[in-house]
Formats: C-alpha cells, sequence, structure tokens
C-alpha cells in the first residue's frame, strides 16, 4: 500500500512512515479486512467511511507544508471528523499534538476502543460539532477536515495559528467537491483550490 502511495507523488518520508506504522486493518470490521490495505475507501458504520489511504497521505502531506512547520516540528493539530480514529492515529506521528473532534456518538466511541490499544498520550479526542472547532485547544499550526461543506467555517479560520495551513474538501460552484488548502499568513488568508475528491458532506450538531 505505501509503495503505491509512493508512487502515485507522496514524498513526504514522515507520512509515509506514518501509514507503514498505523495498521489499517485494525480501524475497519474483520468483514472487511481483506481490503484494508486497498487504497480505497470503506463503509465504517452511520453512513461514514475510512477515507483512502492515498488521500489521507496526501491531505497529510500538504499539512505538512504549513509555513509553521517549516519552522519547526508540526505542533498542536486540529482534526475535524474522527471517523474510526484512523487518521487521527497517522497525524499522532506527525504532530506533537492532536485534537480530533466527531458529532457521532457512535464512532467517537468506535475511534476511542480503536485507538485505546495504541496508547497515544497526544491524541484528545473529543465529542461535539466539528464546525465549531475546539477554540480550546487553539491556536492550531495545522486544521484538516475529513468533510465537505460549501465553505470553510470562520470557527477553523479563526482557530488557525499565524503560519498554520488548513486543508479540508470544499463544494465548489460546479457542484463538486475540490480540496482547499488555506494559509493563514499576517496579511489574512491564502487560498488554493486543488484536486476534485469526494468527501461525505459537513454537517453541523451532534448525533
Amino acid at each position: 500500500m505505501v509503495r503505491k502511495i509512493e508512487a502515485q507523488g507522496v514524498k513526504s518520508a514522515l507520512v509515509l512512515r506514518a501509514l507503514n506504522t498505523v495498521e489499517r486493518h485494525r480501524f475497519i470490521d474483520s468483514a472487511l479486512a481483506a481490503q484494508a490495505y486497498e487504497d480505497t475507501s470503506l463503509p465504517i458504520g452511520l453512513g461514514q467511511t475510512i477515507s483512502k489511504p492515498g488521500v489521507v497521505a496526501r491531505m497529510c502531506e500538504l499539512l505538512l507544508g504549513a509555513e509553521i512547520a517549516r519552522q519547526a516540528p508540526l505542533g498542536r493539530v486540529l482534526e475535524i471528523g474522527t471517523g474510526c480514529g484512523y487518521q487521527a492515529a497517522v497525524l499522532s506521528l506527525m504532530a506533537r499534538e492532536v485534537y480530533s473532534i466527531e458529532r457521532l456518538r457512535g464512532l467517537h466511541e468506535k475511534a476511542r476502543a480503536n485507538l485505546r490499544p495504541f496508547r497515544l498520550a497526544n491524541v484528545h479526542l473529543l465529542f461535539g460539532d466539528g464546525m465549531a472547532g475546539y477554540a480550546k485547544g487553539a491556536p492550531y499550526a495545522g486544521i484538516i477536515a475529513a468533510a465537505g461543506g460549501e465553505m470553510i467555517p470562520d470557527a477553523w479560520c479563526e482557530q488557525l495559528a499565524i503560519g498554520g495551513r488548513l486543508v479540508a474538501p470544499m463544494v465548489t460552484r460546479a457542484g463538486q467537491q475540490a480540496l482547499v488548502v488555506l494559509d493563514r499568513m499576517p496579511q489574512g488568508l491564502r487560498r488554493t483550490v486543488l484536486e476534485d475528491v469526494h468527501f461525505v458532506p459537513l454537517k453541523s450538531g451532534i448525533a
């Protein structure tokens, strides 16, 4: 799996090492274990999916491109949409501290159970509305989202540190989703729109 992702263009040794370390099969149902290391998204319950490992790698590599990450190791990161916990585990090997928020209680509990054997002291799992971010942990060197809406919530932008980077899917004018990178510069936000992606819709509230 990691060799295929590297062949797709992911070059960060830190990202590739994290993907090689975190066993993806631990985060999916045993019935789907045979597909665990394919570059495909898989259902995890409650209408949600675990992202393609290639997309996880791409977004994590983009996150590491933040100005703040070039000056020092990536500090505090906020993940919107914990899902089954896989990406949080990957991020734990790339950042000093990870706050991960999930709006669906069933998935929040599943992620907690999945991550417990890893004993990741730098990962904090939160149950709440991801659209509001998590102000208590701000400012963040990086924010990464696993769901896409028609706009990037203001709360995320406000909680991003100067020199930090936000990576998230967003619905374009054409009605498709594209990967968007927001860099917070001293003079404001700089937005870059990248390739098309397909994520679950961003929703508010808890369930």
